[in-house]
């Protein structure tokens, strides 16, 4: 069934009505559908995949049953689908929805709030944690573990839940409809469940992307993507933000944070150290849980350098972005013996038997790591509201006066002025990593008068999909000895989403990553460079004093004019 927008209001009728009737269900009853009751099996069960349209009606009946959850339309597809995502919290937390969410735009923007107030506002307001399934389609378990998650929130009445759902808001999202529907009737065309398989799909399982759809997140030029950032940096601003991937390393089950060096330079350490505590509270869990095959940083290529994925763009935006790569199929698979995965280290604390492995291992595997992060934004709420708070203020005090970012060049050519010793002063420190010339611009502006102001007009659209604060002068003005138009983009660097704007503007220097001198180099994870700006071919100048105009803060997209031509030529074509 293609699942469009005729079908959607279809759909929005029926379950308004089901939602009437499920009020007085509410009052008289605790339970809800079981995914048994409601798919005639348990979710990871051996050789079937539900698709978007049964996740689609599972969650509108799930949202009727039970006074924790609301599902929230946040954008159609690229196939004309609707996206929606499952808000999920305690009962007496609904009512404050809109005031929590203003607490956690509050906290991450940091403007205007004071540290006093900041905390004030972190002991009233909610954890907010982000998770999702599906991004790649073919990686099955996230749409399966994300459902049976849902369902575990709405219906569990143990205490650890009830206080996960006291404390913290739950956004929980299919990243890929069009995807999920795709593979899902793929597998299951087959009458067979031997012969079922998730590969050789003839089409791309994103209209446009393919699996380079968790490749779009700083330019955000498709439909989901775009829907995705408007929620995450525009409008709920969680804190943790949780990607779920498939799969897990070799002769592993799952790859969790923390993450293998470098970090970007232009991350604050907050993320850093905010990564290793939930990573750490990830693994604790599993190895308390006895679910072995759990590794980390060195167990995988995974690091926090790249910028452009669902996972990392976050932490751009000073919010804590989790990965888990995770084996599993609805056809069973086969864990493979690796011997030197086999002996516990400190980024694999408890190895994992080899032998047959069932989807339903790999969907209870994920809701131990689910339940790791979601304790932990119970237990640390408030550390993790004033902390998006003490990064977003970092940003802006950074953006506010001369702040050097350390590159790798910059040391290497410090230790060879330093000699032997490698060892200076305070003087030499600021001769070698304070110059005046290589300080960070406080902002950047970007002339109406260029030759091709349309792209640069697409280039700060995918600014403020990001929610990066943009400006745009009502008049000429003067920075220093240059005068710019009327309509020029100013781009402050004091702002909480600096971070993202020095990554968008300024090369990267990925640091040289060898295991020891003269042995082989460590390559990237991903891109070791985008700058986003250089990519478009954007006109642009940093500026290095502060920047004061007749700005306007611009809160919409801006609309791209209409191009001309120019001049006249008698050849070509």
């Amino acid at each position: 069934m293609k699942f469009t927008r005729d079908l959607f209001k279809r759909y929005l009728l029926a379950g308004l009505l089901v939602l009437t009737v499920g009020v007085t269900l509410v009052e008289g009853q605790n339970s809800v559908t079981t995914p048994e009751e409601q798919f005639g099996h348990q979710l990871g069960a051996d050789y079937v995949l539900p698709n978007y349209s049964d996740l689609y009606e599972y969650w509108q009946k799930l949202a009727a049953e039970s006074d924790r959850m609301s599902v929230q339309d946040i954008g159609y597809t690229e196939d004309g689908r609707p996206q929606i995502m499952a808000v999920i919290t305690a009962p007496e937390n609904r009512p404050h929805l809109e005031r929590y969410k203003e607490i956690s735009r509050s906290l991450a923007k940091a403007e205007g709030v004071t540290e006093e107030e900041a905390y004030k506002l972190a002991a009233e307001g909610k954890a907010v944690v982000w998770i999702d399934g599906g991004l790649h389609a073919t990686e099955v378990l996230g749409s399966a573990q994300l459902m049976e998650m849902v369902y575990r929130l709405v219906s569990y009445d143990d205490s650890e839940t009830m206080r996960i759902l006291k404390d913290v808001i739950v956004l929980a999202v299919q990243v890929n409809p069009d995807g999920m529907e795709l593979v899902s009737d793929w597998y299951m065309r087959e009458s067979d469940p031997l012969k079922r398989s998730t590969s050789g799909i003839p089409v791309l399982y994103q209209k446009y992307a393919g699996h380079d759809n968790n490749r779009d997140f700083y330019m955000s030029a498709l439909s989901e993507t775009t829907n995705i950032n408007r929620v995450l940096y525009r409008e709920w601003f969680p804190q943790i933000v949780y990607n779920h991937h498939q799969t897990g390393p070799t002769g592993t089950i799952m790859f969790a944070p923390p993450f293998r060096d470098p970090p970007n330079h232009n991350l604050d350490p907050l993320i850093i150290t905010g990564l290793d505590g939930v990573g750490a509270a990830m693994h604790a869990r599993f190895v308390k849980e006895g679910k072995g095959g759990t590794t980390m940083r060195t167990g995988a290529g995974y690091s926090t350098w790249w910028n452009g994925g669902l996972r990392t763009t976050p932490y751009f935006k000073n919010m804590i972005g989790l990965l888990t790569e995770t084996v599993g199929n609805p056809t069973p698979i086969n864990i493979p013996f690796k011997p030197d995965r086999q002996i516990s280290h400190g980024d694999l604390p408890l190895p994992v038997e080899p032998g047959v492995w069932h989807f339903r291992q790999s969907v209870e595997y994920s809701q131990t790591a689910n339940w790791a992060v979601l304790d932990y934004a119970s237990r640390n709420r408030d550390h993790l509201l004033s902390n998006i708070w003490r990064m977003g203020m970092n940003s802006i005090e950074r953006g506010n006066r001369d702040n050097w970012t350390v590159l790798p060049f910059e040391v290497e050519k410090a230790q060879e002025e330093l000699g032997e010793n490698n060892l200076g002063g305070l003087e030499d420190y600021r001769r070698s990593l304070q110059s005046s010339d290589d300080r960070d611009p406080r902002g950047f502006i970007i002339p109406s008068s260029q030759g091709d102001f349309a792209t640069a007009t697409k280039f700060i659209n995918t600014l403020i999909k990001n929610g990066v604060d943009v400006h745009r002068a009502g008049d000429g003005f003067e920075i220093g000895s240059r005068s710019y138009p009327s309509g020029s983009y100013v781009i402050k660097a004091n702002q909480a989403f600096r971070p993202h704007v020095m990554d968008m503007f300024t090369p990267q220097q990925h640091p040289n990553d060898f295991a020891y001198p003269g042995g082989p180099p460590t390559p990237p994870y991903d891109n070791a460079g985008w700058t986003l700006a250089f990519q478009m071919g954007v006109e642009f100048d940093p500026i290095f004093v502060a920047l004061d105009g007749p700005f306007e803060r611009l809160e919409e997209l801006q609309v791209i004019a209409d191009g001309t031509l120019v001049g006249q030529g008698g050849e070509g074509y």
